[in-house]
């Protein structure tokens, strides 16, 4: 296994910084904290541009074909820079979801849109009060004629306001996964959305379904595979996830390694204290592991090789990592380091919202145990 990145890799990181440092300041972040789109469309725009939506997605339907070693690197670079933008949710997860299940068609219509940037997916699937598993998918879907009918609520769905269509996990019989994934326009009648505000301030929505019309044709897969799908594709962009919250960590334990150098008391500078000086070298190893681990998983992932445990592995791991680095970051700016001027506070929420969204750590340490007790 070489984890050595090599000088294509290389200059992609140098260029998804420079677009995130351009498009994406984190004075842009600050704007868009809580905004209804939740994302600048001159970044999107930028992004499609430089085949940075579609860097994953198959040559045949206008993307790079490029492997999750590329994508760890992009998102390093969007964890590090806080980038709000719906990619993970379109480009990866939804382009993931249409490209295991989707048919022909549906591949053929809507890739190349996703690629350009000119179609928005998002997942709908998380249920109010409900877990992750697949019992928590409630939301039902009745088969009328030639038609479904969707009904039910779904909650914390990334830019549903700028989505082309929501993909919907919805239950079509008793049995623990019987579920489908569905198409559905959020303009279409008895769908409504409200804005839900979180402790990341990003861009979330709670989804009311009631009785909405689909065609057949909207399915993706065979009925009854959906939940499967929506697994596989979700274990694959749990190393993207991890990717952006090492990134995220790195960045914050930069921050707060400059400013234990600067800040001084009693006349000498904080990383002098000893106390200080151990929460950094404590940070430091975290980060440096979390890193490798994630690059094993998406090297993992690029060969072909099982990522069962890796993927909730490198999850798991780095978004504690995120989140206790920012936390210990806290500590060292000390009461300054809570108020909305100091960029580490940005850095501490997001950690946390990343840490417990798609799946939490106790999703994740099932999987792994489950992969442990197997063998």
């Amino acid at each position: 296994m070489d984890l050595e990145f090599t000088a294509e890799q290389d200059m992609l990181r140098e260029m998804v910084r420079g677009v995130a440092a351009t498009h994406s300041p984190l004075k842009s972040v600050r704007v868009l904290e809580d905004d209804p789109i939740g994302y600048s469309s001159d970044l999107w725009q930028q992004l499609a541009d430089l085949d940075l939506i579609g860097l994953m997605i198959d040559p045949e339907y206008g993307g790079s074909g490029m492997t999750a070693i590329e994508g760890v690197v992009v998102y390093e670079e969007l964890g590090r820079a806080l980038v709000p933008s719906p990619h993970f949710v379109s480009a990866v997860l939804s382009a993931g979801l249409l490209a295991r299940g989707g048919s022909a068609e549906q591949r053929s219509e809507w890739l190349p849109k996703i690629v350009m940037g000119e179609a928005i997916f998002t997942p709908a699937w998380l249920e109010p009060k409900r877990g992750f598993g697949p019992l928590g998918v409630q939301t039902t879907a009745t088969a009328d004629g030639d038609d479904f009918l969707i009904s039910g609520e779904k909650f914390l769905v990334p830019f549903a306001s700028s989505a082309t269509r929501l993909v919907v996990l919805a239950r079509t019989g008793e049995a623990e996964e019987d579920i489908d994934l569905f198409l559905v326009d959020p303009h279409s009648p008895g769908v409504s959305l409200d804005q839900q505000m979180t402790i990341a301030s990003d861009n979330q929505y709670s989804v009311q379904l009631s009785e909405v019309r689909v065609p057949a044709t909207s399915r993706i897969g065979q009925a009854g595979t959906g939940w499967h799908t929506w697994d596989a594709t979700l274990l694959g962009g749990c190393v993207l996830l991890a990717a952006q919250a090492i990134g995220g960590a790195r960045y914050a334990l930069e921050i707060t390694v400059q400013y234990a150098k600067d800040r001084e008391q009693f006349d000498k500078p904080l990383g002098a204290f000893q106390a200080i000086a151990h929460y950094l070298a404590d940070a430091s190893t975290a980060v440096e592991g979390g890193t490798i681990l994630v690059h094993e998983a998406a090297w993992a992932l690029s060969e072909g090789r099982s990522i069962e445990a890796l993927a909730p592995m490198a999850k798991l791991f780095a978004a504690k990592t995120f989140r206790d680095v920012t936390a210990m970051a806290q500590q060292v700016f000390g009461g300054v380091g809570f108020t909305l001027e100091y960029d580490i506070q940005l850095y501490f929420r997001r950690a946390k919202q990343l840490q417990i969204s798609w799946w939490d750590d106790r999703v994740l340490e099932e999987r792994i145990a489950a992969s442990v007790l197997d063998e």
